[in-house]
């Protein structure tokens, strides 16, 4: 699903095809915690109001600076590697940190499915983990992949374009965001 992490996948692509793993392991760093923490019965926080306030308000905020951070770098895109893989997983980290939408999913239908996970048992929830991980690797290394390996075939205004296409994805999903928790606090 178009999102943060993907946006930033996108983005970060044409200099190393193996960011979305990068970004899919910071992704990892929080979506499994999260899920031992519902799976512990801590899933209803999330369900609260002004916990969901605080998620949208906070979350959009920095979501939007962050797509204006990406729109002003995008003419001097090139990093260095280490520094791009550095970053990356902390781009995974804070594009789901700080993705209400995330929280708000796990909250309602990601904790039915560790629940009906658990009619299988422990081994029921450890697969649930496994393939769920799997699936937001291969999805993002695919990603990943299929941007560095086509770059070729897009010159530097197509590239820029493409960062502005993410960057202005990045502000929308933050003012999103922002409205939403605006609309629960009227």
């Amino acid at each position: 699903m178009p999102g943060p992490a993907f946006a930033v996948t996108v983005a970060r692509s044409y200099r190393s095809q193996f960011v979305g793993l990068k970004i899919a392991l910071g992704h990892a760093i929080v979506e499994v915690p999260l899920m031992l923490l519902i799976y512990f019965g801590f899933g209803r926080f999330f369900e609260r109001e002004p916990v969901q306030i605080v998620l949208y308000l906070v979350g959009g905020a920095i979501l939007i600076l962050m797509g204006i951070n990406m729109f002003r770098k995008r003419g001097s895109v090139v990093e260095r590697d280490r520094e791009l893989h550095h970053r990356s997983v902390i781009a995974g980290v804070a594009t789901s940190l700080l993705n209400p939408l995330f929280f708000l999913w796990w909250a309602a239908v990601g904790s039915m499915l560790i629940m009906k996970s658990l009619t299988f048992g422990l081994i029921g929830f450890a697969l649930l983990i496994i393939v769920h991980l799997l699936c937001d690797f291969g999805w993002l290394a695919f990603v990943s992949v299929l941007v560095y390996r086509t770059k070729s075939l897009w010159g530097g205004k197509v590239q820029a374009g493409l960062i502005t296409a993410c960057s202005l994805l990045l502000i929308g999903f933050g003012g999103w965001f922002l409205s939403s928790g605006l609309r629960l606090l009227a």
